[in-house]
């Protein structure tokens, strides 16, 4: 895939000059600041919001499993970058400036291919990989996965498709190989949350712990009531230490054999 046709027949094509005319008619201190945004700004924003997310499910009792779903949504990233690779060598598209004039371009040294986005593929991924852990911060991070993109659109480094494309493969990503990659996190998070020196990675001090199906039993200790001490056998209402009355034939508290 060469190219994109650069009539104005193209949706693709109409609607990156739509986006990027937007940067042509802006003042220039809006494009330093969509260019930093872009390139910079919400990557940072996702990573911030990733040790938000981070700090509030370990205060939940099922903090192990929560945390491992986060710890998968920068891993998720990784693979789908590495992925990325090869598709953009069979593609081959070469960035939308190359093709088409008139773009403002608000960011140089862009030499490789443009299909599909990098910078889209990341924000998407960890975007996904949130809402697994929490939907209320991957919500917010997808929110910010889809400003990236259109970012990169008006910077003019990115046709629209390039953005839906790598939206694509960060989600396909991240929910395709979550329950392989949540088999495997899910015992490590646990075992690090039960160790003395870094269980406050996972679990907060503070944070109460779920019962597990099928897990034992609590401990009691013995003379408590859920153990049948006061009130719970016979002979409780005379106190620990003292053997029960005798049960005469005639008496209140029983029958003759």
């Amino acid at each position: 895939m060469a190219g994109v046709e650069s009539t104005g027949s193209n949706p693709d094509v109409t609607l990156l000059y739509d986006i990027n005319g937007l940067a042509v008619d802006a003042p220039g201190w809006f494009d330093r600041v969509m260019e930093w945004t872009g390139e910079y700004g919400i990557m940072a924003a996702m990573l911030s919001l990733v040790a938000w997310c981070w700090w509030s499910v370990r205060r939940r009792p099922e903090a192990p499993t929560a945390v491992a779903a986060l710890v998968w949504a920068p891993l998720a990233a990784g693979i789908a970058l590495l992925i990325n690779i090869p598709i953009r060598g069979f593609v081959e598209r070469p960035r939308p400036f190359r093709d088409h004039r008139g773009l403002e371009v608000l960011v140089g040294g862009k030499t490789d291919f443009s299909f599909v986005s990098d910078h889209a593929t990341m924000a998407m991924a960890i975007g996904a990989g949130l809402f697994v852990a929490d939907r209320k911060f991957g919500l917010a991070g997808i929110g910010l996965a889809l400003l990236e993109g259109f970012c990169r659109v008006y910077m003019g480094v990115h046709y629209p498709t390039d953005v839906v494309g790598g939206f694509a493969l960060g989600t396909a990503v991240v929910l395709l190989l979550a329950p392989a990659a949540m088999a495997l996190l899910t015992p490590l998070t646990r075992t690090v949350a039960d160790s003395p020196r870094l269980g406050p990675l996972v679990r907060s001090p503070a944070a109460p712990r779920a019962v597990e199906a099928g897990g034992p039993a609590p401990v009691v200790e013995p003379g408590t009531e859920a153990e049948g001490g006061a009130g719970a056998g016979p002979g409780a209402e005379d106190g620990p230490g003292t053997a029960p009355e005798p049960r005469d034939a005639d008496g209140d508290k029983g029958l003759a054999a």
